[in-house]
């Protein structure tokens, strides 16, 4: 299952992103979400794990507080098709 994790500190790296999940089950994949340009991070990441492991964590880190910002973890939703942003004329 994924998982979003979003209001992020933008202090966070991705190793204390994935320590903090951890403790509920087998990571499949971590990644914190950054600038293109700066390379900082824009607030938010995605957790993968199995099923069972993930609905712990979100349960357990949903609303918690990190670096005194209050975490949102749920289920992430699935990526929504859009436009690319060129139009043709022909």
């Amino acid at each position: 299952m994924k998982i979003f994790v979003g209001n992020l500190p933008f202090t966070v790296s991705e190793d204390k992103l994935r320590s903090m999940f951890e403790q509920f089950g087998e990571i499949e994949s971590c990644k914190l979400i950054t600038d293109r340009e700066t390379g900082r991070s824009r607030g938010f990441g995605f957790i993968e794990m199995s099923n069972a492991d993930a609905d712990a964590a979100i349960k357990s880190l949903n609303g918690t507080n990190m670096d005194d910002r209050v975490i949102k973890v749920n289920q992430s939703e699935p990526k929504k098709d859009k436009p690319s942003g060129r139009r043709r004329s022909w």
